[in-house]
């Protein structure tokens, strides 16, 4: 219930808080009824820099969030986007359960994978990304679906390395692609949901992906080279007094590097290939989730608005998809179970300009009841069901062992 409470509360603030704060919309020179005095010189508009002027002779308009709401011009367009949104999830999930059949090759079938991959996603929308989300219950859930537990700890180290593998690549790629600017300032210096805090978000944003890397290089170290080496110097560094109550839980981390590393001796090409084209598409689909929503959502009709459209950021695909990579990395440090909260509030700051005024809270609210709250709800159903079927069962290690 928690992270439920805390992405509903986050979200019924953003947008009760939107209910009563004006939205000015740019009209035609000489059609509005405010102008707008830089007072700060900084080039972004703000709500007590708006004067009100004689009718007719200012350049912008104050409309409301509900004008904004009843502004949304429902089309056949956009049910056959919110379609494609849905269907984005799905391709989703199939390359995830496709991803997970490769890397225990295939000693699940396809109904097992998939009750393995919504238990996965649902640990991972209980639990902080700080905390694993759900590496361990992955790991067990696996092996009670008669997967030995070698292959468990192999299957889940390399989905974590693929995915952190996925952002050390593309991160890097959109940055340079996209440019500094376009990620971390505003397209359009005239728009009201313009991104704050672009600075810091810069600088926390690669820390972070520098913490991820140095993680996942470790993580390959000791997988591909020397895990003796890696374990060794994870039992020493929790010797330390301050870090010894988690000695125990460092030294079973070792003997799973040591585990996995052999089973990843006998894998060949394909293993590879499949495992990261199958992470490659999971991941795309994904973030092409909220460019679609956009695109159903981005055609305003205010009949008694002579040009808001001009309010609207020309939406520029690749840079949604980008800021969606930089969104995802800053997640990846949230301290809050699934990033719930956080997540709401990143994409009112990063997404924000390319929505029309005033919907940005309530699509990143369609944002996560499409592509986060469904896993706590199918976990909820799924894990009972699933508890009793595997339970009645002995996992294939138990039976090796009688």
């Amino acid at each position: 219930m928690l992270p439920v409470i805390i992405g509903l509360g986050v979200t019924a603030y953003l947008i009760i808080s939107g209910f009563s704060k004006p939205i000015f919309l740019k009209s035609e020179v000489g059609k509005g009824e405010y102008v707008w005095q830089d007072k700060n010189h900084d080039g972004h508009t703000q709500e007590d820099e708006f004067v009100k002027v004689e009718e007719g002779k200012g350049d912008y308009i104050k409309v409301t969030y509900m004008d904004t709401i009843k502004s949304i011009n429902w089309t056949w367009t956009t049910t056959f986007w919110i379609f494609i949104t849905l269907m984005s999830m799905v391709v989703r999930d199939f390359f995830y359960m496709v991803r997970i059949r490769v890397l225990v090759e295939k000693q699940i079938n396809w109904g097992a994978a998939f009750s393995v991959i919504m238990l996965w996603e649902f640990a991972s929308a209980v639990m902080p990304a700080l905390l694993g989300g759900g590496f361990v219950f992955a790991i067990f859930i696996l092996n009670r679906e008669k997967v030995n537990m070698g292959k468990s700890i192999t299957a889940v180290m390399i989905t974590s390395f693929l995915d952190g593998l996925f952002f050390a690549i593309v991160a890097p790629l959109v940055y340079w692609m996209a440019g500094k600017d376009s990620l971390f300032s505003s397209v359009n210096v005239e728009t009201v949901q313009s991104l704050t805090y672009g600075k810091g978000l810069y600088y926390f944003f690669w820390l972070v992906y520098f913490c991820v890397v140095a993680y996942k290089l470790l993580i390959a170290y000791a997988l591909f080279i020397n895990p003796r080496s890696v374990k060794r110097l994870l039992v020493k560094i929790f010797s330390l007094r301050i870090l010894k109550r988690w000695r125990t839980g460092a030294m079973e981390t070792g003997n799973q590097l040591l585990i996995a590393s052999e089973e990843l001796k006998t894998k060949h090409f394909w293993y590879w290939f499949n495992s990261f084209g199958a992470t490659f598409i999971t991941w795309t689909a994904r973030y092409t989730i909220v460019n679609c929503i956009i695109i159903a959502f981005h055609d305003v009709k205010v009949d008694h608005l002579l040009a808001a459209v001009h309010q609207i950021v020309p939406v520029d695909h690749f840079i949604v998809y980008a800021r969606q990579v930089v969104m995802g990395i800053i997640m990846l440090a949230s301290p809050t179970p699934g990033g719930s909260g956080v997540a709401e509030v990143i994409f009112n700051n990063f997404l924000g300009e390319f929505i029309p005024s005033g919907l940005a809270s309530t699509l990143g609210f369609f944002w996560r009841l499409v592509s986060y709250y469904p896993y706590l709800i199918i976990g909820v159903i799924i894990l009972p069901r699933w508890m009793r079927k595997v339970f009645s069962k002995p996992t294939l290690d138990e039976q090796l062992t009688k």
